[in-house]
C-alpha cells in the first residue's frame, strides 16, 4: 500500500482541480492510499469525493496551537509521498512537518516554500501559460502514472432538503446560477437582468441560483418557474445539485470548475481572468462554454450580450 498525502487546503475551485488529479491517481495505480490536508471551510466537499481515504482538517484562524496540534495529528502517519499542490509558505512548513519518504512541490511554489520540497515537477510545455488543472496534473508521473485525467470524479449522494425542492419541480431539468464569485472583480451584476430574459423568452424555464452567500432577488421572478438557493447550498450537497441541472451558469469560480469536472453543460463568464488558464477544462470540451467581458471589465458584459451567447451554445446541443 502506497501511502499519500496531499496537501490543497483552498479554494474551492482549487481543491477540485486537485480532486480531479486524486482521482486520476486512483485509477492509475494499484493499491493507493490518499490523506489529505484541507481547510475546515472546504472539508465537507473533499470528505465526500470518493477517492480520498482520510481528511486532515487545517484551521486557518487558528493559530500556532492549531497547527502544531494538526501536524502532530498528520505525523502519526509514515507517508510514502507528500505532494503539496498548494505552494505556500504555510503548505511548505506543513510538508516538512510530514513524516514521507518523498517531500514534492511546484516548480512555481511563492513564499519561498521550495526549500521544503526533496523535488520539484516541471511544468507543462507551455509553462506558466498552462491551465491550472494542467500544472497540478504534472504530480502524476511522479508515481509512474499519465500527467491526464482517468476516471470519473464521485461523490457519495447525500439527503438534503435543496435536493428535494429541486426534485419535486416538474418538467425539464432546472438551469442552475451561481451568480456570486469570492472576487468582487470577477462577479458580474447581470444574473437578474439574464434570468429575467430566460424566463420571459420560455415559460417552462425553471431557474435555480445557488451559493454560499445570500442575495436577495426580491420576489422579481414568479414561484412556479425561480427557486434562490443563495445562503441555503451546503458544500456536500453541492454535486449532487449540479448534476440535477440541465445546464450550470456560472461566474470564474469553484462551483464552474465543480460543473465542468462532472461532465455537466458549463457556460462561465469571465472578466479579468484569462480562461485559458483557468476555465472549464478543458475548453475544447463540447459541454465548455465561456464569454468574456470586452478587456476583462464585467460592467461592459450586457445580459443581452451573454443571452445571445448562451443560446448558440444551447443551438449546439438542440441540433
Amino acid at each position: 500500500m502506497t501511502e499519500l498525502l496531499i496537501i490543497k487546503p483552498s479554494s474551492l475551485g482549487d481543491i477540485v482541480h486537485g480532486l480531479q488529479v486524486a482521482t486520476s491517481l486512483k485509477a492509475q495505480c494499484e493499491d493507493l492510499r490518499i490523506s489529505w490536508i484541507v481547510r475546515d471551510v472546504f472539508a465537507p466537499l473533499v470528505r465526500a469525493c470518493t477517492a480520498v481515504d482520510q481528511t486532515y482538517l487545517f484551521e486557518r484562524g487558528g493559530g500556532a496551537k492549531s497547527f502544531l496540534k494538526l501536524m502532530r495529528e498528520v505525523r502519526k502517519t509514515k507517508f510514502d509521498y507528500v505532494f503539496d499542490l498548494q505552494g505556500l509558505l504555510r503548505t511548505g512548513l506543513m510538508t516538512s512537518r510530514t513524516l514521507a519518504k518523498h517531500k514534492v512541490g511546484r516548480t512555481d511554489a511563492r513564499e519561498m516554500a521550495g526549500v521544503f520540497y526533496q523535488k520539484k515537477v516541471p511544468l507543462p510545455p507551455d509553462g506558466r501559460r498552462s491551465h491550472a488543472l494542467d500544472i497540478l496534473l504534472q504530480f502524476c508521473p511522479v508515481l509512474g502514472a499519465k500527467a491526464e485525467l482517468r476516471g470519473s470524479l464521485k461523490f457519495r449522494e447525500v439527503e438534503s432538503l435543496n435536493l428535494k425542492f429541486v426534485d419535486g419541480r416538474s418538467g425539464a431539468k432546472p438551469i442552475l446560477m451561481f451568480p456570486d464569485s469570492r472576487r468582487a472583480e470577477k462577479r458580474w451584476g447581470g444574473f437578474k437582468q439574464f434570468t429575467e430574459i430566460l424566463l420571459r423568452e420560455d415559460r417552462s424555464r425553471k431557474v435555480v441560483w445557488a451559493g454560499n452567500n445570500y442575495l436577495p432577488d426580491r420576489s422579481a421572478f414568479p414561484p412556479s418557474q425561480f427557486l434562490n438557493l443563495t445562503g441555503n447550498t451546503s458544500l456536500v450537497s453541492l454535486p449532487a445539485l449540479i448534476r440535477r441541472a440541465e445546464w450550470v451558469i456560472t461566474n470564474d469560480s469553484g462551483p464552474m470548475h465543480l460543473a465542468a469536472a462532472l461532465g455537466m453543460r458549463t457556460f462561465g463568464i469571465f472578466g479579468p481572468t484569462d480562461p485559458r488558464l483557468f476555465g472549464p477544462y478543458p475548453l475544447n470540451a463540447p459541454s465548455n462554454f465561456v464569454v468574456q467581458a470586452p478587456v476583462g471589465d464585467l460592467k461592459l458584459l450586457p445580459a443581452k450580450e451573454v443571452y445571445a451567447r448562451f443560446q448558440r451554445a444551447r443551438a449546439r446541443f438542440e441540433k
